[in-house]
Formats: C-alpha cells, sequence, structure tokens
C-alpha cells in the first residue's frame, strides 16, 4: 500500500513539474497553474492530506528550480491542497475537496501570495490583484480534477490492479 502510494505521488509531481510551462495564467509576479490545483485535488482524494501538501510542496520546489514558477507558488498550492485534503478526509466526497481547493488556494493562498509579495518581493498590487487569477486557475483545475475522478477511469484501474 505504501509503494502504490509512493508511486501514485511521485507521477503526481512528475505530471506537474513537466506540465509546468504549458499551461499557466501570468498575473504580475505570479503565474496561476491550473494543472496544480487538479492534482491538489486528486492527490487530496486519492492519498489524503498529507500527501497532498507534499506533492504540492516538492512540485512548487521543482518549478521554482526550472523557472517555471514563482516564491508565490507555494502558498496557494499548499493551502489549497491541506484544504482540499481535510475536506475530503470529513466529508468523503469529491465536491467538498474541490471546495477546499478552490477556498484555500482562491481566497487564501491568493491573500498569502499579496503577502509574500508585498514583504519579500516589494510588490505594490492590492490583494485583488492575486485573488482573481487564482481563483479562476483554482476553479477550472479543480473542475477538470473533478470531472477525471468522478469519470471512473482511477476506479477501473484500481480493479485491473487488483485481479
Amino acid at each position: 500500500m505504501q509503494l502504490r502510494k509512493l508511486t501514485s505521488a511521485s507521477l503526481l509531481i512528475a505530471i506537474g513539474t513537466l506540465s509546468a510551462h504549458l499551461i499557466y495564467i501570468p498575473a504580475g509576479v505570479s503565474k496561476c497553474f491550473p494543472v496544480q490545483h487538479a492534482i491538489n485535488v486528486m492527490g487530496a482524494v486519492l492519498l489524503g492530506p498529507d500527501y497532498a501538501v507534499a506533492i504540492a510542496f516538492l512540485i512548487s520546489c521543482l518549478r521554482n528550480m526550472f523557472g517555471t514558477g514563482s516564491l508565490l507558488a507555494f502558498p496557494g498550492s499548499m493551502i489549497g491542497a491541506l484544504l482540499a485534503g481535510l475536506a475530503y478526509k470529513h466529508y468523503k466526497n469529491i465536491p467538498a475537496a474541490m471546495a477546499g481547493e478552490i477556498f484555500g488556494t482562491g481566497i487564501i493562498g491568493g491573500f498569502t501570495a499579496w503577502l509574500l509579495a508585498s514583504a519579500l518581493l516589494g510588490s505594490k498590487a492590492v490583494a485583488w490583484f492575486f485573488i482573481p487569477p487564482f481563483l479562476v486557475s483554482t476553479i477550472g483545475g479543480s473542475i477538470i480534477a473533478g470531472l477525471f475522478l468522478k469519470s471512473g477511469i482511477l476506479a477501473q484501474l484500481k480493479a485491473k490492479e487488483e485481479k
């Protein structure tokens, strides 16, 4: 079971890192990344809050090392992943995980990004400069993850694995 979780987490990290330069929404000093939000929801549902946060952290680190992310990748992705994981753990449904991701990244993560941008990057932008693009990105990514998880593809793969 542990090996399956580590392998799944590694695949999500690889997908998140490799696709970072393909799909993003520029928002000033930030780069909003809808694939990250889809991965947050999938990681939360499939692996739990601890793995989801670790996946978000590692993707953010790798994106920054490869120059496809910014310092602001950390608060949005990690807070969203944590709230998605906790919401799924508590309510046991995918819409709850999606809502946790959207609130965690879109509202709390956007506000935290504004604080970091103001303090560390010297940005003069107001909080509302970060929250709308974070919301657009996380809503899109959460919907993609919800559709993917609801499609039953993962249940079919799991059934084949157990045979």
